[in-house]
């Protein structure tokens, strides 16, 4: 680590201290050089994939997009917050695991329909009725009857 004060090259670890999460290492670092002390902070990094759409574009992973429209097919259904967010976190667990650099949207589509699936019945209806952009009713029926 790089003294942020004279660009010395060599510094010495003082204190370390985790967060009360156990997320983020806070260490304390003297320079061996000019002899001032600054603090860093360690965090891990997760990298999630970047998502291909339809027409071929890579964008960034955003949980937040995932967020409002997992909400959006939620709306005044009775499912609580901690629910949404335990079913995002298993969505970018899997993601993670697959150890994929690219996801397409389709997969990510149907894992988003895989969890509403699981916490409301009538939430995975209307997400699904727009994600797979159903054209006649048999279409619908067709999925009802799968649920």
């Amino acid at each position: 680590m790089r003294c942020p004060f004279c660009s010395h090259g060599e510094t010495l670890v003082v204190e370390t201290r985790e967060s009360d999460e156990g997320d983020v290492v806070r260490r304390r670092r003297r320079c061996t050089h000019c002899d001032k002390r600054f603090t860093t902070y360690e965090r891990s990094e997760i990298s999630l994939p970047a998502v291909v759409k339809k027409d071929g574009s890579r964008v960034e992973f955003q949980a937040a997009k995932l967020r409002a429209s997992m909400m959006l097919a939620l709306r005044k259904r009775p499912v609580s917050t901690e629910q949404v967010d335990a079913a995002i976190d298993r969505i970018q667990d899997k993601l993670l695991a697959s150890g994929a650099r690219e996801v397409q949207s389709a997969r990510l589509g149907e894992l988003v329909m895989r969890e509403l699936k699981r916490i409301d019945k009538v939430a995975y209806v209307r997400f699904a009725s727009v994600y797979r952009e159903f054209e006649d009713v048999d279409a619908f029926r067709q999925l009802i009857r799968e649920i």
